[in-house]
């Protein structure tokens, strides 16, 4: 009965997490489960059946591990039938589900990696939005080039239109991520990276770091706000009206390293900037 009980425990310990974790997951926004546009849409469906796929492997092994050890425990005596090892069936099962599983893995894997190269650009009968952006520390600056503006901490684009980043750093190694738009690529000194992405809703996304990079990590997060055309050229007539200058001068007193900076609208000076970023750490030709 000792027994019993303590195995009933362990079954409701069990439940009561698996209920805790489904309750969470409806109950809090998880931003790469709610997609907004394309690219996020496709890249949560991967996550989903590659998931689904493994679970296929992953339930069977965790139940029959717990059989098991119920099964074979020291005081039962259960019965030893060396003939197991050498059954066929058995023999399939084990090696034969995980190999077409990993099969069927790879397929999706070199079909997707394809298909949502970060390079491509995003077909669409409406031109596409440049922007670049650039890591520092502890924060995101980015340009519009062909509008002659730069903004910090915050991006505004218009809805149902492909937006093609030109992503560098000139801090330690970062990472720029929209969740809900789309995977995140990484940022990194002398190193020009490309990411298209699309919002199919209008709304206000977050923006962050996705990797590690020192004191005010935790601070280094930004807003992508997708509007409709309209709003999108309010708002840059009214950009290009700033008080705020940006140039060499005033990024090289920029670029200095500090933590939870507000959002600011400047008017691009120096329309080479991003590529002088890019040169900094690049030597000189002989």
């Amino acid at each position: 009965m000792k027994k019993i009980f303590k195995l009933i425990i362990s079954l409701l310990i069990l439940i009561g997490i698996i209920a805790v974790s489904l309750i969470y997951i409806r109950t809090n926004s998880i931003d790469v489960l709610e997609p907004k546009g394309v690219i996020a849409l496709k890249e949560k469906d991967i996550i989903v059946t590659s998931s689904l796929l493994m679970l296929i492997i992953v339930i069977p092994t965790l139940v029959l591990t717990c059989f098991f050890a119920w099964r074979y425990r020291e005081d039962r005596n259960a019965k030893h039938t060396p003939d197991w090892e050498h059954n066929s069936i058995a023999e399939y099962c084990w090696w034969g589900v995980p190999t077409v599983i990993i099969f069927i893995l790879a397929v999706i894997t070199y079909r997707t990696s394809h298909e949502l190269n970060p390079f491509k650009p995003i077909v669409s009968d409406k031109k596409p939005i440049h922007i670049q952006a650039v890591a520092l520390q502890w924060k995101w600056l980015f340009i519009y080039p062909e509008e002659g503006i730069a903004t910090m901490n915050y991006i505004k684009f218009p809805v149902d239109t492909p937006v093609n980043f030109e992503i560098t750093a000139d801090a330690p190694m970062n990472s720029f991520w929209i969740p809900q738009l789309g995977g995140q690529i990484y940022a990194m000194p002398a190193m020009r990276s490309k990411l298209s992405l699309i919002a199919n809703e209008k709304g206000t996304f977050r923006g962050l770091s996705a990797n590690f990079s020192g004191t005010g990590f935790a601070g280094m997060k930004f807003q992508a706000m997708s509007v409709d055309d309209v709003d999108y050229g309010s708002w840059l007539a009214q950009a290009k009206s700033s008080s705020k200058i940006l140039g060499q001068e005033q990024y090289d007193q920029m670029v200095a390293p500090s933590e939870n900076n507000p959002t600011e609208t400047y008017v691009l000076k120096d329309t080479q900037l991003f590529n002088n970023i890019l040169m900094k750490y690049m030597e000189p030709m002989h």
